[in-house]
């Protein structure tokens, strides 16, 4: 199982759904511990009954029905699904409406949703998804990729209210996949994921989708840095390693 994990880290996102695939058929004893840990690019459904989509997890699924947030009614129709409490229901309601102005802020459109279940210490899971195709045929596209899309993946554990204050645990996914197809850069993919943790203890007072809601933005903000910097930053000096602008080359050719 560890060799299984650290292999799945070192794949990119674009092949994660087939690598998992082949690691299902071979160690079909830890198929739930395989895909209860790996990360794999988020997939969209629509909402039949409201006819919006909304995105597919590990978090909003029972048995092989997912459950959107906006008629959490099961697809394909379980009679059995888990659903969150009323009171939680309520909160994630809200939640989704508040993160798709977010989204829509801070991504310029793409998918978003918003699932919340109880947890076994009287708190609650909030899990935070944010798809956007950022594809020549994708929304909100710029025309310069042939292929790209970004899938964020926020999980808040609430521990139960002590006082005035909780804890808060984040952990934050991002995978990322790219891809150039023109006369001037040729055919160039960059692909990658990256995940941190955070954990906060904070007030109650102003609520916990304010809480929840700051840390993700501290995070997000965090990841993007550091995409920008490995990433493009580290993929950018090779680049001008290995292929020097023009210019820098004639400066470096010797006289003749």
């Amino acid at each position: 199982m560890e060799a299984a994990m650290g292999l799945m880290r070192r794949i990119p996102p674009k092949h994660t759904e087939t690598a998992l695939s082949a690691l299902l058929s071979l160690m079909p004893n830890h198929s739930s511990d395989l895909l209860s840990q790996v990360d794999q690019p988020l997939q969209v459904l629509c909402d039949v009954d409201c006819g919006k989509e909304f995105i597919l997890c590990e978090y909003n699924r029972d048995a092989d029905s997912y459950r959107p947030p906006w008629s959490n009614k099961y697809h394909p129709p379980l009679e059995d699904g888990s659903l969150p409490s009323s009171e939680l229901r309520k909160l994630e309601i809200e939640a989704n409406d508040i993160f798709a102005i977010y989204r829509d802020q801070y991504y310029e459109g793409g998918i978003s949703s918003v699932y919340m279940w109880e947890d076994e210490n009287e708190g609650f899971v909030a899990c935070f998804l944010i798809k956007k195709d950022g594809s020549k045929t994708g929304q909100g596209r710029r025309g310069y990729l042939e292929e790209g899309a970004w899938d964020a993946i926020h999980v808040i554990e609430v521990g139960p209210e002590e006082e005035e204050d909780t804890n808060y645990r984040l952990t934050s996914t991002v995978m990322l996949t790219l891809t150039t197809n023109n006369e001037s850069s040729g055919t160039f993919s960059l692909s990658g994921s990256i995940r941190r943790q955070m954990s906060m203890r904070l007030s109650v007072a102003d609520g916990h989708l304010c809480n929840m809601g700051r840390m993700i933005e501290e995070m997000e903000s965090k990841l993007r840095n550091s995409l920008d910097q490995v990433y493009f930053g580290k993929t950018r000096e090779m680049v001008c390693t290995l292929r020097p602008p023009s210019e820098v080359a004639q400066m470096r050719m010797p006289e003749s």
